[in-house]
């Protein structure tokens, strides 16, 4: 088999330590190696960015917005490439890994819109008494080497979502993808260098949960954007140490369906945010809490919903529901389906496994200390639990160690407002269910879903640095 080893400079290095199989999800044989790197291959990468950040410390802001059109242009010259190792490493259906490909030169573009406008401001320095006949201004610069710690389930999308705000701030980048990411993430830095992106800029070490830990914690390395889980994020925010630590982290995105919504649009929407790539998404629909009133219709029309749902192969353009990234994967959410069953639950929609692939699952009657309630599932499982009035669904939504995304469906636009301002997420939206996403907003969580924002202008902001410059005239 092949083996896939770090991306440093201008070159793959050669082979020099432990290495494991990567599986399919689809047919669940391994197919290529990747090697984890050591401690000497990471800093080589590092040391390899600190220096291409200390070349390129001065870039203009035209410099980096033609560094981010290079990356549009590179994604659309690859887009079908990248699909295709999309679909085939993490199991994502192809229509839905076509679009990942298109969106991130469509993110890589508003970036190179964003960053003209990255302005600092002029402070008042003479409302204190002593700043009279001083002047003082802020601007935003580099960080230096920004470590990009990327999870499985949108390999392209999620690396553009760190690695464009990042060269648009003037850092260097060294990604580390999860495994299931790594072909992906090797073939945009090669077509990177090939394009005219300066050696070193963007460099890729290869590996999993070690490689990510030494990453994070060499002395080089100044700020840390990560995107996966809540235990994962706090391991790494240990070991980073005293650096900027940007994350996006754990869910279990609840849905609210007021009496008075549209009940057919919801419904299909939260079946399409549930089960859609299979539910790894943290912004996948996972507790859907409904007014008591309704939730017999509502079931019943979100049940139908999701039945609709193709379940089949990734290559399948028809696809709606593939394969979860391995068995192993599935396996977890089923057992996740019988300790709910085991407490009380019933199955409105019962899921069914094939290897890696797991069917559209919704329960009812799940008790809050099931951990298809407490947990994030990240698989195509949801539940539907009744709520008396609009006050007992904002305490069940809030009823969550988690507060990345939420989504409430009604028609009232006082019922919205306060959800507005009550329901402890980051971000939510009024009649789109939570797994909907533009590029151009804050993102990011609340409680254990994170620290800090992404979004084009929001994630430049994040991996800069605010330098103030005082002057006595």
């Amino acid at each position: 088999m092949n083996r896939l080893t770090s991306w440093i400079n201008d070159t793959h290095a050669a082979p020099s330590g432990a290495a494991f199989a990567f599986v399919a999800p689809q047919h669940n044989q391994p197919v290529f190696d990747i090697e984890e790197s050591t401690e000497d291959v990471i800093d080589a990468a590092v040391q390899s960015a600190q220096q291409a950040f200390l070349q390129n410390k001065r870039s203009t802001l035209a410099q980096r917005t033609a560094w981010l059109n290079l990356l549009a242009q590179v994604l659309e010259a690859n887009a079908a490439r990248l699909a295709e190792i999309i679909c085939q490493d993490v199991g994502k259906p192809i229509r839905a890994a076509n679009f990942e490909a298109g969106r991130g030169a469509q993110f890589a573009r508003a970036c190179a819109a964003a960053v003209q406008q990255l302005a600092g401001e002029v402070v008042p320095v003479d409302a204190a008494a002593a700043g009279a006949g001083h002047f003082g201004f802020t601007r935003h610069v580099p960080i230096g080497v920004v470590a990009a710690i990327t999870p499985f389930n949108a390999p392209i999308n999620l690396l553009v979502q760190k690695l464009a705000p990042a060269l648009a701030a003037g850092n260097a980048v060294v990604a580390k993808p999860a495994p299931a990411g790594t072909r992906a993430a090797l073939l945009l830095a090669e077509e990177m260098v090939k394009a005219g992106l300066p050696k070193g800029m963007f460099n890729v070490v290869t590996g999993d949960k070690d490689a990510a830990v030494a990453l994070v914690k060499h002395a080089l390395v100044r700020a840390v954007s990560f995107t996966g889980g809540t235990l994962g994020g706090e391991i790494l925010l240990r070991h980073a140490g005293n650096k900027k630590f940007v994350s996006e982290l754990g869910s279990n995105a609840a849905n609210i369906v007021l009496a008075d919504a549209d009940l057919p649009d919801a419904a299909t929407k939260i079946a399409a945010a549930a089960f859609e790539a299979s539910g790894q998404q943290c912004i996948s629909a996972q507790r859907v809490i409904v007014e008591q009133a309704v939730v017999a219709q509502f079931t019943e029309l979100f049940v139908a919903a999701s039945a609709k749902l193709k379940v089949g192969p990734a290559q399948d353009p028809a696809t709606d529901v593939g394969p979860m990234v391995s068995v192993l994967s599935a396996n977890r959410v089923m057992g996740m389906v019988a300790n709910a069953l085991e407490n009380g639950a019933s199955c409105a929609l019962a899921p069914k496994q094939d290897g890696a692939t797991v069917s559209p699952g919704i329960l009812v009657d799940v008790p809050r200390h099931a951990k298809l309630w407490t947990d994030e599932v990240f698989g195509p499982l949801a539940l539907v639990m009744p709520a008396a009035d609009i006050d007992d669904a904002l305490a069940l939504a809030n009823d969550s160690p988690f507060g990345l995304q939420g989504a409430v469906f009604t028609s009232s636009l006082k019922s919205a407002f306060r959800f507005s301002e009550e329901f402890d997420v980051g971000s939510m939206w009024v009649n789109e269910a939570s797994r909907f996403r533009l590029d151009m907003y804050p993102f990011g969580g609340m409680k254990q879903s994170g620290i800090g924002r992404e979004g084009v202008k929001y994630a430049i902001e994040e991996l800069t640095q605010l330098k103030f410059t005082g002057i006595k005239l």
